[in-house]
This record gives structure tokens, sequence and C-alpha cells, in this order.
């Protein structure tokens, strides 16, 4: 027998459909094994898919790319926020999560989702020579959290920059991934998200790569609320603000699809 499962596809990070970065979001009544969680992130094929199990006071969520379980996620949390609201008529303006980087709180103000994050300032550090030989344009200063930060010129060099995936998949960053950024022409900074080993080389919006991010532009910028763009090939919007050890990133969502799927039981 199969059991029949609802599911969202849902573009994160933009108020246009196709843009922003799109998340898959299934609620459940109770968790499966997680061989089966990454099997249906694998099938979803977009860059995650979101997980939830509500209980009486939170909501359990969990986080999957095509590969590997994430331990922090921005896009499909705030894709997880507006499932709950826009299809599942939760009677709250504050959504609160408990995920393995600890309790998550998600606020909705006129359509837009601020997520509470953890802060993940970045510290000075040496570049891996099976990344730096992939690029095509050499960054000026090398950071890294869990994430490596590579700082450029300018937003053109973003936008030109180009990876070679053979070399760049020589190593392995686990849950990391590499952030490229500048300053932005018409918002305080900009960005690109690249994942070495990934099924999906470039990821469209990183919300969780601006934990970094919001600490490293707050401290360069001298500013506690800032506006950015990830400059993929989708694109999509960020209000940013630093909180100390926090930080919030807000972005809009749109509902691409609703259905389900089955899974044997």
């Amino acid at each position: 027998m199969s059991e029949k499962i609802k599911i969202y596809q849902i573009d994160a990070f933009t108020n246009e459909l196709f843009k922003g970065n799109p998340a898959c979001v299934v609620p459940l009544s109770k968790w499966p094994d997680d061989k089966i969680l990454l099997k249906i992130a694998k099938e979803n094929a977009v860059p995650e898919t979101a997980f939830f199990v509500k209980k009486q006071n939170s909501i359990h969520l969990r986080w999957f790319t095509p590969d590997i379980e994430m331990d922090l996620c921005g896009h499909a949390t705030l894709a997880a926020a507006h499932c709950l609201v826009e299809h599942l008529e939760i009677n709250s303006n504050k959504i609160r999560f408990e995920t393995l980087s600890g309790p998550l709180k998600v606020s909705v103000e006129n359509g837009i989702y601020f997520l509470d994050f953890p802060s993940r300032p970045p510290k000075k550090t040496k570049l891996p020579d099976s990344i730096y030989n992939s690029l095509n344009i050499t960054p000026i200063e090398v950071f890294k959290s869990r994430d490596y930060l590579l700082l450029f010129e300018n937003e053109q060099q973003i936008r030109d920059l180009k990876v070679n995936r053979v070399t760049f998949d020589q190593i392995n960053l686990g849950t990391g991934g590499v952030i490229m950024t500048s300053k932005g022409k018409n918002v305080d900074f900009v960005s690109r998200f690249f994942t070495p080993q990934a099924t999906l080389l470039e990821d469209p919006v990183t919300g969780s790569a601006h934990c970094t991010l919001i600490p490293f532009w707050a401290n360069r910028l001298q500013k506690q609320k800032m506006n950015a763009l990830q400059l993929s090939q989708r694109g999509g919007k960020l209000i940013c603000e630093e909180m100390d050890k926090r930080v919030l990133i807000g972005g809009e969502a749109r509902t691409y699809l609703e259905g389900h799927f089955f899974v044997d039981k």
C-alpha cells in the first residue's frame, strides 16, 4: 500500500514566480526513516526540501538537499513559514521552529517573512588550492565560518565569476559552501553561493549564507540594516539586519505548486 502525502513547491526570497530559490515543503504527521526523507528530497530535485512535524508549542523542521541533511537553511525555512501561513492557516504572525541549529523564529509583517537566525561572523583564513585554482577571478580577501567567504572588488566581478567544476569538486566542505561577495551598485552588497560535490553547483538564493554575510558587511559598511541581492540566474532579494549574536533575514515568497506524492508504507 502507498501513503498519500501533501507537498507544496514555493519560490522563496522573491515576489515573482520562477525567481528566487525553489523549495519543496512537506508537512508530516510523524517522522519516517531518514532514508525515505533523502529519497523524497532527491526525487523533488530542488535545492532543498523542508519537512516538518507539528508539536504542541512548536514545529520540528528539517532540511534535506538531494544529497544530505543540512544543519541550517534559510530559503526552505521561509518556504515552510509561507506554507503554514498561506495554506495551513496557522493563526499567528510568529512561528517557532525546532531545528538542528536550535530554536528559530519567523515573524510575518505585510507579506514579508523575517527569519531570526544565528550570526556566524567569519574569520580571515587561507583559501584551499582546489577552490583558488577553480576560479577565473582572484578574490582580494578570504574568510571562513561554516562557509568560505571570498571578497571581490566589485559587483561586475561577481557577475563574471566562473567556477571550474572539475577542480572545485576536489574538496568536500560537508554542509558548507563558498560565498562570493562584493559591495553592490544599487544595494549594500551582492553575492553568489557555490557548493562543491553537490548535485546543484550554484544555489539560487542562500539564506543561511547571510548568517555570515550580514555580520561581515555590517562591520565593513558600519550599517545595521542593509539590502542585498544574490546574483544567480534566478536571483533573489533579501532584507538584512545585524542584531549582535543574531541576524534578521527578510524576504517574500510565492507558491508555485500544490499537490500530492506517494510513498510505500
